[in-house]
């Protein structure tokens, strides 16, 4: 990456220090993943997060893209012998690849047009005599370029206009200053196309029929769906702008004081110019950015609201029933141990049209099992049949005399889980709807290593996921899951290929050696064992070795985020606090920490503050596991039904999806209710986001009740405020 690259990086980036963006993009050359940096070499870059990180790479292919571009433009041009140094400067001082497009379309090779035609017919110097306003009739002079392929002045006169027209709309300068003004003062319409109500027939596109907003005031969401009702031939969608502005800045730029008879002349080539070139690649060009904006926050949206699901609490040490609902091929139960192992399985028929007499039997075949194993968690999946399942749970831990309590889990993807070859691999034995049951109760003991062997657009927590590039969302979803899978690490001796794939250096090979190889020798006891893996070499080794935790081994600093090359240090901070690695976890590094000025202990042990206070970190709490912080979920013993609903009544919810216009809260119903984004808080609210997350414990307040058409509106806001 040459030096003008960098300069053009760092000045896109101005909240950044020069020495920030140096260092990452070094490191990041380097082969360091995001993960690894900004989790080790905090000191370096100055404490970037994940995020920041990925904005500085994202910046740097952005302007190694552009760079590429300008010397392509560039070399084009000089092929056609018009570079000038002020062209040539103008394209090296470009900062968007709009405007390095703008100012190469007059030299673009096109397909042959009015306009090229006419010059090859001799009238560009006609054209050029026009542009210098003489006091000759326009008409008089078009009788000298009179020749066999224009044989009459309004040849001419046409042919001049088709130059002056196409070099008008090729102006550059031009350009910009409509998109410009378009951009701040346009406005987006949409109307019902004629004829067009019949594909539309449950009126999603309703609000879109006559539809206005100013461009700058335009909801992302509000350009999906607009975007997608065009598409299906329900709606015409349209910029308009008044043009009066426009057209008095190109007769000030054009014509300004001059006067004479080739101002009509002039004025009819830019009247036409913007009517016929500028204003559709205008329109195009902004209706095209729009989308881009509204993709990009869709994906956005669909990658904040993966990493908090991903980041769900776990419920630990639980014995978990999954229960895969449904009625004519009955519920398919699944128990799994505290650990997530696999004990039993078995279909019971509690829902017609099953016959009586296996509806009867259900009920003491269910809490048998519960019994047998004792279960304490039920997951009931969200599917077909989840409420009746839900009151069926409800009637049999009634009868059973110890705690046992359920919650609704979540099932999308669920079954494209259950069918897929990871499925097939890890219980071959089993069909579809019983390893789904599996999946489902799995799902509330460790969200994370559950859910990351779904395709992340399987969850069901995206929005407009069907209207946004396909590439761009999965790299998006797969940064998120790479950067919640590090943040939290994982258990050397118990995690899937699946879950180590997404460990910083890790690749789906050296992920499946290292099961295979713990398949082999037995646990994993310290984390330099690592290295005998096949494939893993130093640089994997490196990367990965901080994120991979081992409970119980040699070594109670494998169990922590203290990277190895830190272990040394790591015992100079405990022999400086007069502990040993046998203290760690214990109060003792609490009580020994009361009277530790870090800074102070940073300089004497020449170790950077930050990663000092990581390593001190992780000496309190060993093994730590930031989900934990995250709010548990909600747990019931009984049923409520969209009927036991009443405006004003107080619940307890769990936020299953955020989308631009509010929050889609689980009360315990069948719905999940809508929080409209007018009713997150009693002040105004820009982006639901900042309000609640997917997987927040929320208290909400029922406004309304559509029990016909099952719509239940809550509020956030208490009724007192």
């Amino acid at each position: 990456m040459d030096d003008e690259t960098i300069k053009l990086i760092k000045q896109a980036l101005p909240a950044y220090k020069g020495r920030q963006i140096d260092v990452t993009l070094n490191l990041l050359n380097d082969n360091n993943t995001v993960p690894f940096i900004a989790r080790y070499r905090k000191e370096m870059t100055g404490n970037l997060d994940e995020v920041e990180i990925r904005e500085i790479q994202d910046e740097a292919k952005r302007i190694s893209k552009l760079q590429q571009r300008k010397q392509e433009v560039l070399k084009l041009i000089t092929e056609e012998e018009k570079l000038t140094p002020a062209l040539a400067n103008s394209i090296q001082a470009a900062t968007q690849m709009q405007q390095v497009e703008d100012l190469y379309l007059p030299y673009k090779q096109k397909r042959r047009t009015k306009a090229t035609i006419a010059k090859d017919a001799g009238l560009y110097p006609f054209a050029q005599w026009v542009l210098q306003y003489h006091s000759d009739s326009v008409t008089s002079q078009a009788v000298n370029y009179i020749n066999e392929k224009v044989p009459d002045t309004d040849s001419v006169l046409a042919g001049v206009h088709e130059i002056l027209a196409e070099a008008i709309g090729e102006r550059a300068e031009f350009r910009e200053w409509i998109r410009h003004y378009t951009q701040q003062n346009g406005d987006l319409t949409s109307k019902l196309k004629r004829n067009a109500a019949d594909k539309d027939e449950n009126q999603v596109y309703a609000i879109y029929y006559d539809f206005q907003s100013a461009l700058k005031q335009l909801s992302p969401y509000q350009t999906l769906a607009m975007n997608r009702g065009e598409k299906e031939g329900v709606l015409n969608v349209k910029i308009n702008v008044a043009d009066d502005a426009i057209l008095n800045y190109l007769n000030f730029q054009l014509i300004g004081r001059h006067q004479g008879p080739a101002v009509a002349t002039v004025t009819d080539a830019y009247q036409d110019a913007y009517k016929r070139f500028i204003a559709p690649a205008i329109e195009r060009e902004l209706r095209h950015q729009l989308t881009e904006t509204a993709q990009d926050h869709a994906i956005q949206v669909f990658g904040d609201n993966l990493y908090h699901l991903l980041m769900q609490a776990p419920l630990k040490n639980h014995t978990v029933m999954g229960f895969d609902p449904a009625y004519r091929t009955g519920c398919k139960l699944a128990i799994m141990d505290g650990n997530g192992k696999y004990l039993a399985k078995q279909v019971i028929y509690p829902h017609k049209p099953a016959p009586e007499k296996k509806r009867a039997a259900a009920m003491p075949a269910f809490i048998k099992l519960l019994n047998d194993y004792q279960v304490d968690m039920i997951a009931i999946g969200n599917g077909t049949a989840s409420r009746e399942s839900e009151q069926f749970v409800a009637d049999a831990i009634s009868q059973v005399d110890r705690d046992v309590r359920y919650t609704i889990v979540n099932e999308a993807g669920a079954s494209v889980y259950s069918a897929s070859a990871v499925a097939r691999a890890e219980f071959p034995d089993f069909n579809v709807e019983e390893r789904s049951a599996i999946s489902i109760g799995r799902r509330l003991q460790d969200p994370l290593a559950e859910l990351v062997k779904i395709d992340p657009k399987s969850v069901g927590v995206g929005q407009y996921q069907h209207d946004v590039p396909e590439k761009h969302l999965d790299q998006q979803l797969d940064r998120v899951v790479e950067t919640a899978v590090n943040q939290v690490g994982v258990d050397l001796n118990r995690a899937s290929i699946e879950l180590l794939t997404h460990i910083s250096g890790l690749s789906e090979q050296t992920a499946a050696n290292v099961v295979a190889y713990r398949e082999e020798n037995g646990s994993f006891q310290s984390r330099p064992e690592l290295k005998k893996v096949p494939r893993l070499g130093p640089k994997a080794y490196e990367q990965s070795v901080g994120f991979l935790r081992i409970i119980n081994g040699k070594n109670i600093l494998d169990n922590t985020d203290i990277h190895p090359e830190s272990y040394a240090v790591t015992k100079q901070v405990l022999a400086n606090l007069g502990l040993q690695l046998a203290d760690v976890g214990t109060p003792a590094v609490a009580t020994a920490l009361k009277n530790v000025d870090p800074k102070i202990l940073s300089q004497k042990l020449d170790v950077g503050e930050a990663t000092l206070q990581d390593i001190l970190s992780s000496l309190q709490r060993p093994g730590r596991d930031r989900r934990d912080e995250m709010p548990a979920p909600i747990l019931r013993t009984d049923v409520l039904k969209i009927s036991d609903l009443k405006p004003g009544m107080k619940l307890q919810g769990t936020v299953r999806n955020v989308v631009d216009f509010g929050v889609f809260v689980d009360i315990g119903v069948k719905q999940d209710g809508l929080v409209h984004i007018s009713h997150l808080s009693n002040h105004f609210v820009r982006n639901p986001a900042t309000i609640a997350s997917v997987g927040d414990i929320v208290t909400v307040w029922v406004l309304e009740v559509d029990e016909q058409r099952h719509r239940i509106q809550l509020t956030m806001v208490a009724p007192n405020d």
